[in-house]
This record gives structure tokens, C-alpha cells and sequence, in this order.
């Protein structure tokens, strides 16, 4: 089974269509200008910090200096820069699109959620910020312990008022760039329900426009734990692009995690 890989290949895939939007399902995987972003580097962040104990605060902080110009934004770039960060009540999709690991690790829902807040309050203190992590974290752990997608629709709406009721083809005509978890983690999980398998789910997120590589990161990590698997021609293209650091989390990780 993958793990966090899935979260980290929509990240990467989306990251040539977040400025240049389409509204289309038809396009290349991978082209000469694909790369990771911000969203990979902070997922590896956040594995590393469960993976071996670390705290979330300082080991996000050091991805961030250590890998510092991929993306991030002005808010997040200031509190990484800081020598005493302060969380900066944000309801950005930075929270959730980091958050997969989480899903992934814990034994139980109780604790899964525990620990979303727990990495997104850091800096992502707004009750929206804490709401995005959690609702995707939880996503991942009900996916993966083999819950079905009208579950994971029902739970999510009922547990964090998400309208989980819209299809990918309703919202791809008007939907516009937003960055707040309100405006895109809805949009991410239904990509997941609509889709078929993990490469769909990719598709289907960047299809809608927007944020691209943090929608399609977010529906990655879901499609990832309910799928069970990634194409291999999908995985071959990634490693490639990876640095080795990461992609020695990301074996750690599955060999833990799985």
C-alpha cells in the first residue's frame, strides 16, 4: 500500500497548472517544467515529525529554511524566517495539504484528529485551518481502514459541515482560485469520491482549476489510502524528481505506516 507518496504526486503532477489553470481532465502527467512545491516539502516535514518524535513546530520550520524557495506563501514564509514563530490564525489550505501523514499514522480517529490540530495550529490556529487538516486527516484514516466513499461523505459533512453533495462536473465551470480550507478541501474530497482510481483523482482535481497542486495534493493522500496502490509509470516519473532525503522519509514511512 502507499502511503504519503500519493499526497506528494498530486502536489508534484498539479505543480505546472496552479498558474495556469484548466478546466479539463485531458493533459500530460508530468511535462519538462514539473517539480515539487511547498506541499511536498511540508508532507515530509510532518512525516519526519512522527516518524521519529520530533515536535511539528521545529521541524516544519527547518524543511522550510532548509528547502526555501518553493512556494510558500507571505505569511508562512514570515513564520518560518522568525527566531520565535507565532501562529498567525490562518484558514489557508497550508494546514491540510501538509496533514496526510496524519491520516496515515494513528491507530485510532480520537487520535488522528488530535494530532491534525495538533500540526496545524502551529500556524494555522482559525477554526478553519484546525476544521481542514482534521477533515482530510480523517478522510485518510476512514479510507484506509476500508471505510466506503459515501461513509467518508457522510462523516465528513456530518462532522465538519462540508457540502460534499456537488460533482466535480458541477463545480469545474465556475470555480476560481481560493486558497482558504473552506474554499478547496470540500472540492479536494469530492474529487476523491468521484473518481475511479488514483490517477482519476489527480485528473479530476487539477480539472477544476484553482490551487491546483494543493487540491490535487490533498485528493493524492486520500485516493492513496483507499486505492491501495499508484500506477507504476506515475511512481517511476516522481522518484525521479524527489531528493533523496525525501525519498528516504517516504520508504521509511510506508515501511511503518503500511
Amino acid at each position: 500500500m502507499s502511503t504519503i507518496i500519493g499526497a506528494i504526486a498530486g502536489d508534484v503532477i498539479g505543480s505546472v497548472f496552479e498558474w495556469n489553470n484548466i478546466k479539463t481532465t485531458k493533459f500530460s502527467l508530468f511535462t519538462e517544467e514539473t517539480t515539487f512545491t511547498d506541499d511536498t516539502i511540508l508532507t515530509i516535514a510532518v512525516a519526519d515529525s512522527i516518524l521519529n518524535n520530533k515536535d511539528f513546530e521545529s521541524t516544519i520550520k527547518h524543511y522550510a529554511n532548509k528547502y526555501s524557495d518553493y512556494g510558500y506563501g507571505a505569511s508562512f514564509r514570515k513564520w518560518f524566517e522568525s527566531e520565535k514563530p507565532e501562529p498567525y490564525n490562518s484558514w489557508g489550505n497550508g494546514s491540510a495539504m501538509r496533514v496526510s501523514p496524519v491520516g496515515f499514522a494513528f491507530n485510532s480517529l480520537d487520535e488522528t484528529l488530535t494530532k491534525a490540530k495538533e500540526s496545524a495550529i502551529i500556524t494555522h490556529n482559525h477554526p478553519e485551518g484546525i476544521k481542514g487538516a482534521q477533515a482530510v486527516a480523517a478522510a485518510i484514516y476512514h479510507a484506509r481502514n476500508g471505510k466506503s466513499k459515501e461513509f467518508i461523505r457522510n462523516y465528513i459533512s456530518q462532522s465538519f459541515g462540508y457540502n460534499l453533495k456537488r460533482s466535480i462536473d458541477e463545480i469545474r465551470p465556475s470555480y476560481k482560485y481560493d486558497v482558504s480550507c473552506q474554499g478547496s478541501v470540500p472540492e479536494a474530497i469530492i474529487s476523491f469520491i468521484d473518481s475511479t482510481g488514483f490517477e482519476d483523482a489527480i485528473r479530476l482535481a487539477i480539472s477544476i482549476g484553482g490551487d491546483s497542486d494543493t487540491i490535487a495534493c490533498i485528493a493524492g493522500g486520500i485516493a492513496s489510502s483507499f486505492y491501495k496502490t499508484i500506477p507504476d509509470s506515475i511512481l517511476v516519473k516522481l522518484y525521479k524528481l524527489l531528493p533523496l532525503e525525501f525519498i528516504n522519509i517516504i520508504d521509511k514511512f510506508d515501511r511503518n505506516f503500511n
